[in-house]
């Protein structure tokens, strides 16, 4: 799924499919260790969305929350290299 598709989706179907993908990453954990999986590049590529959803879930709740307060949040990362 790539980004643009995550953005469309609601909370409730963000959730879905991060549990969705979080299941699969377990599953394909044990296919690892007990020698069946064949495409290796699959874990790699659930990994990268399970990442991608969070990062949209996210979005949207600094959107909801800078939308409520009518204040611009500052991301924790940045806001350490800004007093600095």
């Amino acid at each position: 799924m790539n980004t643009q598709e995550l953005r469309e989706l609601s909370t409730d179907e963000l959730m879905e499919a991060l549990l969705e993908a979080k299941e699969e990453r377990f599953n394909l954990r044990f296919q690892v260790a007990t020698n069946q999986l064949d495409n290796t590049a699959r874990l790699k590529t659930v990994k990268k969305d399970i990442a991608r959803i969070l990062t949209v879930m996210r979005e949207k709740e600094v959107t909801s929350a800078s939308d409520m307060s009518g204040a611009t949040l500052t991301p924790p990362h940045n806001a350490a290299k800004e007093s600095a």
